[in-house]
């Protein structure tokens, strides 16, 4: 699956910081991830206490 910049998505689970788990977000990447990110998007606008995250396609859906 491939997401966009301003995608609203649901994080299912996340690796870097599994305080996210269950909450929602947007995608902040304007291309697909890279090797910079090891292949991870970053979603933002999680909640005031959670700093944006890196999560892999497998711990995202659409919202």
């Amino acid at each position: 699956m491939t997401f966009k910049a301003g995608d609203m998505v649901r994080i299912v689970s996340c690796e870097d910081d599994p305080r996210a788990a269950g909450k929602t977000g947007h995608i902040l990447d304007e291309v697909p991830p890279g090797p910079l990110t090891n292949g991870r998007w970053t979603v933002a606008g999680i909640g005031f206490w959670i700093a944006p995250v890196l999560c892999h396609t497998r711990e995202l859906r659409p919202a």
